[in-house]
């Protein structure tokens, strides 16, 4: 049985927002599906194929297919989707629970 999260990412002053779906297939591996108003999402989005979640979360974040494919195509550091699509591949698999994130700027 598969199931999802979706998360939507206001990133700030780019204003290029992103709705970006993780979903967990029957063998327990992750598929992303979006819309991105940003080229370099979208090719992120387009690259980084299907995850294993159980492998994923037991990498140091600079080692995450998500965070390395995210350093192949962001050209902005600061960019909150790769953290985006590390939480709902989180809550897609069970293994956290669907809850806002926040970043206040002050």
């Amino acid at each position: 049985m598969s199931s999802q999260c979706t998360v939507d990412v206001d990133p700030g002053v780019c204003r290029l927002h992103s709705t970006i779906t993780a979903t967990m297939d029957d063998e327990g591996n992750i598929a992303y599906q979006g819309k991105a108003e940003c080229k370099h999402v979208q090719e992120l989005l387009a690259k980084i194929g299907t995850i294993s979640p159980m492998e994923e979360f037991t990498k140091p974040i600079n080692k995450t297919k998500v965070y390395e494919t995210a350093g192949d195509c962001l050209p902005h550091a600061a960019c909150p989707v790769p953290c985006g699509m590390v939480k709902a591949m989180e809550a897609a698999a069970g293994l956290g629970l669907k809850r806002d994130v926040i970043i206040k700027i002050s």
